[in-house]
């Protein structure tokens, strides 16, 4: 029975979808939203009945509700843990990486002796697992935010330093040519010409990064941290087998990812309005 009314909602939910996506007005703004709402609520509800009508444990799968309701009596100490990895582990070591790979790849691009030299390096560093280089870090810098934002720092720092390079060197050579004829010396060029057209790849590697941001910092402080945090809270609700928190922090993670590579993204549009990609 279980089975059959689940399939009855799934059924429900992609006839729905159908007809909204074939609708005159699917290309507007509530129609794009609306879509993927109910494509989720349809996964909740046949999550719920099927939990409930199955009689599955909470140590293996909680309900839906149940983690609504772990959720609500539990906001202070979500809070707690999104500020301490979000806000001060992720965010700072996001910006400090951005930062760190703008720097360095203005250099490199100044220099193809360092173009050469750091890219390899980069591939070789970003294919490290944060398994092994969390616990350096947080061996190095203890256990509170900083250690867990400075391994934020350098899983970002890569991909955006590629990106950044690669969208440097976008610009044509008669393009460059005609600037010179300008009279435009290189940092000139680079903010008139270079940078506006690397862009669309900076911004590539910035939201790449923001996925990278949260999974390290999170993951972080599995190998030490104060009591507080994501990471934290995850690791010892799984050991008290109180999955609905761990579930809980897990909501709080996508949606916190996801706003941050929507805002990623709603600035690249404004950014890079000019370009093909955002027509």
């Amino acid at each position: 029975m279980a089975y059959v009314l689940a399939l009855i909602v799934w059924g429900f939910g992609w006839w729905l979808n159908i007809r909204l996506s074939h609708s005159p007005r699917a290309d507007t703004r509530l129609f794009s939203l609306l879509i993927p709402i109910i494509f989720g609520l349809t996964i909740v509800v046949m999550w719920e009945i099927l939990v409930q009508m199955l009689d599955i444990s909470a140590v293996i799968l909680p309900a839906p509700s149940a983690i609504a309701a772990r959720f609500a009596v539990s906001t202070h100490l979500l809070w707690a843990d999104f500020e301490q990895t979000i806000l001060k582990g992720a965010m700072t070591g996001y910006v400090l990486g951005a930062i760190a790979a703008f720097a360095v790849a203005i250099l490199a691009d100044r220099s193809p002796f360092l173009t050469k030299g750091i890219l390899p390096v980069g591939a070789f560093m970003a294919a490290l697992p944060i398994v092994g280089t969390a616990p350096i870090f947080v061996r190095w810098l203890g256990s509170d935010w900083h250690s867990k934002a400075a391994v934020v720092g350098v899983m970002v720092f890569f991909p955006i330093l590629v990106n950044t390079v690669a969208g440097l060197k976008d610009s044509t050579a008669m393009q460059r040519d005609l600037m010179r004829t300008y009279g435009a010396g290189y940092w000139t060029t680079l903010f008139k010409l270079r940078l506006p057209a690397a862009m669309p790849f900076v911004f590539n590697g910035l939201k790449i990064a923001t996925t990278l941001a949260l999974i390290g910092a999170i993951v972080a402080e599995f190998f030490g941290s104060p009591t507080v945090g994501m990471g934290f809270r995850i690791s010892t609700s799984v050991g008290q087998l109180a999955m609905d928190m761990v579930w809980a922090e897990i909501i709080v993670a996508a949606l916190a990812g996801s706003a941050f590579y929507g805002l990623i993204a709603l600035m690249e549009k404004r950014v890079t309005f000019w370009h093909p990609s955002q027509r």
